[in-house]
């Protein structure tokens, strides 16, 4: 009898041994933080190895076409991008928050869309927003994109 408990002690602990080896690990978070501006941008693990593009966005007045207002924008860029088969970007216009007032004061535009960039989140002293129809062309990647914007993964740093 005893050798049949010891018998099944170790198959019991075998098992167990077994079920943790086959228990998946947990992605590991995959974090952009931009400190300049202050926030932080949350990735799927498929974006490990992303580049960072730095442009510009510009603002014109209604019905002018002299710039007048003109910031920071920051595309996050998939790994497998590349010029024969280039990938949907994650697009992020920073604007201060006196320009995203006059923005929403209409006293200025960007680009011929005829809505807005939309709000993605804000810190004290900027507003971080993504260019309306950014994904316009429907470049590969940009239902990945969109499934990103929606999981709200801008974090402003205050």
């Amino acid at each position: 009898m005893a050798r049949h408990k010891l018998l099944l002690f170790v198959l019991a602990a075998v098992a167990a041994v077994v079920t943790l080896m086959f228990i998946p690990k947990p992605e590991q978070e995959l974090i952009y933080t931009n400190k300049e501006y202050g926030f932080t941008f949350r990735l799927p693990e498929s974006w490990r190895g992303y580049a960072i593009i730095t442009s510009r966005w510009e603002g014109s007045p209604v019905g002018g076409s002299e710039i007048v207002e003109t910031g920071p924008l920051i595309s996050i860029r998939h790994p497998r991008w590349s010029s024969n088969r280039p990938r949907q970007d994650i697009p992020i216009m920073v604007f201060t928050t006196t320009q995203w007032e006059a923005l929403q004061q209409e006293q200025f535009h960007i680009g011929a869309a005829p809505i807005g960039p939309r709000e993605l989140g804000r810190n004290q002293r900027y507003v971080f927003a993504l260019p309306a129809r950014y994904n316009f062309a429907f470049p590969e990647g940009y239902e990945e994109v969109e499934q990103i914007i929606e999981s709200n993964p801008l974090r402003p740093l205050d």
